[in-house]
């Protein structure tokens, strides 16, 4: 039973063993108040027993609508897994919400459905008792000044507030959803990523058209890639918070509907300065997909079973950057007309519009919000409602939460600043392949853009067979939280493995790269590079998720914005640095730098906790060390 609400007049008596004693709630507030300052009438015993008999019937008729509400009491908690410590929280859970008493609202299922504050203070839990993990190496004297700070910005909660949670087998909780139609979700999603990727490589097929019909050089015309790159690191400042107050379906709605419509001004664009605006604007729009899918996607399945799922996701933003050059590639060759490219994106992201439309909502404070606002109707008690919205949103944390912690991250945390600065090498070298690409087969071999564009299938091969072991590391990960704790270090497996393969890639491009060497030489790199890749960003995405757990969506918001301006930034000179240091050279010295960036996630496995210890500002991960 999602909530039991039954009458006063009700001839059961339940059972309030485990749960707390039913409360009297109106269904409708009594307004009737004194009007002060009338005048006194003379008493009139036929007035009186009609006041009396009024005031009886509107008694029996407030007692009518009276409902007895079923709560959890802290036995009934216990009983759940709750205890006095908060535990780890959910990467889900909303970010502008500060030292949370109850985190575990968006994934306890109770049996009533309704969480008391003063339940939970009776447990121990108050925001002016739980506070954020001291600094690292900080003195006594300055914690516990931290904690008094921490103490009077953080207000007890009214102890007559009821929490919100989904009840058992709760059917509006996405991960009781059926499991095919989870892993439909799951495939639908990872494409509209694969849609955004598409979107932002698919004019590297087709630059020579570009410089043909608008007249301009071939940096210009790279730049329709490169500024929709820069999009996707502007977008998520904007969807990614948004999506914490309307959810994520309104927002997939909105973003792909604008990112559908603005492919039109790509596709009829007079002059190249409308292409270049409306490039970045996409970017922008779209960024949505690379900024919530994920989290879409955790959504719908429990940490224990979601790395499968999120390894799909995962291979999306990869794999789908090669697919644009390979369908450009054929626009090009067989019909030269740059407006058709655009139109065929347009085509891809009108249908993925229309598919994420149909994906209902996943984000359980949003559906929980939705939850409280019926009971606080049909009870007509306004204080049943979800920690977030207790707790409110002022502007000043909405700025904090979007703009100043993303970007203090990246200034103040070298943890995450290495692992993003591996993610960015790995996401720059996938779009200076397309550059590389046509020099290597367009210059040395005399390919059209047609047969190029079909060199990169070897990179799809390569994540194709890395989404064949993911699960097997996946495997691996749950066997070990059976037998210890886990710990970030523990998702570094598949970085391990992955790290070599970009560099052999880049070695064989290099030593391929010969007029009198077979066309299948170069083409393999694209084999190991694609299997890599795939692996890296999969094991490092979980590790940041771990290590800044508390924080994850900010942490998460400063990789994806470090990842795309170095995907921005890399197709500007790639073409260069192969024409000035030759076919080889260009290709060795990328490398070079990939094989030094091996040691990272080695070094990290071994002595991941004492590094975290000593550059993290605080200990963020759900674990202690």
């Amino acid at each position: 039973m999602s909530h039991s609400i039954a009458s006063l007049n009700s001839s059961s008596s339940p059972d309030h063993s485990n749960y707390g004693s039913p409360r009297l709630v109106p269904a409708q507030a009594d307004n009737a108040d004194l009007e002060l300052g009338s005048t006194p009438q003379a008493y009139d015993p036929e007035d009186a027993r009609s006041q009396i008999s009024g005031e009886l019937n509107s008694t029996l008729s407030r007692s009518e609508s009276l409902r007895m509400v079923k709560t959890e009491t802290a036995k009934s908690l216990r009983d759940r897994g709750l205890s006095r410590e908060v535990s780890a929280v959910d990467v889900n859970r909303p970010q502008n919400v500060e030292n949370p008493v109850f985190p575990e609202e968006y994934t306890l299922e109770t049996q009533t459905g309704l969480v008391p504050v003063a339940t939970l203070q009776d447990m121990g839990r108050a925001r002016s008792n739980i506070h954020a993990p001291k600094p690292q190496g900080d003195s006594q004297s300055s914690s516990e000044t931290d904690e008094k700070e921490a103490a009077a910005a953080a207000p007890d909660l009214d102890p007559e507030i009821e929490f919100v949670t989904f009840t058992i087998n709760d059917p509006d909780n996405p991960m009781n959803w059926n499991a095919t139609l989870r892993w439909i979700y799951t495939i639908v999603l990872s494409l509209m990523v694969v849609c955004v990727a598409f979107g932002s490589s698919v004019v590297t097929g087709s630059l020579g058209l570009i410089s043909d019909k608008y007249h301009v050089s071939e940096e210009v015309s790279i730049l329709t890639c490169s500024l929709m790159v820069l999009g996707f690191s502007v977008g998520p400042l904007i969807w990614s918070p948004l999506s914490e107050q309307i959810g994520r379906r309104p927002v997939y709605f909105i973003s792909f509907l604008l990112y559908f419509i603005f492919n039109i001004p790509c596709a009829v664009g007079k002059n190249i300065g409308t292409i270049l605006v409306c490039r970045f604007l996409c970017g922008v729009f779209a960024a949505s997909g690379l900024a919530n899918v994920g989290g879409s996607i955790s959504d719908l399945f429990p940490t224990s079973t979601r790395g499968k799922a999120i390894a799909y996701f995962a291979a999306a933003p990869y794999g789908g950057p090669v697919i644009g050059p390979l369908v450009a590639g054929f626009i090009t060759r067989y019909s030269g007309r740059i407006e058709l490219v655009f139109w065929v994106n347009f085509a891809f992201s009108g249908l993925m519009w229309i598919a994420a439309s149909l994906i209902p909502e996943t984000y359980a404070p949003v559906i929980l919000k939705r939850k409280a606002k019926k009971l606080r109707k049909e009870t007509g008690n306004p204080k049943i409602m979800t920690e977030q919205e207790a707790v409110g949103l002022s502007l000043k944390e909405l700025i904090q939460t979007c703009l100043y912690r993303p970007l203090m991250f990246a200034l103040t945390e070298p943890v995450l600043d290495l692992m993003c600065f591996y993610v960015c090498l790995i996401y720059s070298l996938l779009y200076a392949f397309f550059f590389a690409y046509p020099a290597v087969f367009g210059e040395l071999y005399g390919y059209g853009d047609d047969l190029v564009g079909m060199m990169l299938i070897p990179i799809l091969i390569g994540a194709f067979l890395a989404l064949l072991t993911t699960p097997i590391l996946e495997n691996y990960y749950v066997k070990t939280t059976k037998t210890r704790q886990p710990t970030p270090e523990d998702r570094l497996i598949g970085a391990m493995l992955g790290s070599p393969f970009p560099a052999i890639a880049l070695w064989i491009l290099g030593a391929t790269s010969y007029k009198h060497i077979i066309w299948v030489g170069p083409a393999s790199s694209g084999l190991a590079f694609g299997y890599g890749m795939v692996l890296i960003y999969y094991s490092l995405n979980n590790y940041i998720i771990d290590t800044y757990a508390k924080y994850a969506a900010s942490a998460l918001a400063t990789k994806v914005f470090l990842r795309s301006a170095g995907g921005a930034a890399f197709p500007l000179f790639t073409t260069q640095m192969y024409h000035k240091l030759g076919l080889q050279w260009a290709s060795w010295l990328l490398a070079f730098i990939s094989t030094a960036m091996i040691l990272l996630p080695f070094s990290f496995y071994k002595w991941g906790p004492q590094l975290r210890k000593k550059l993290c500002r605080e200990n963020y991960s759900a674990w202690d060390d």
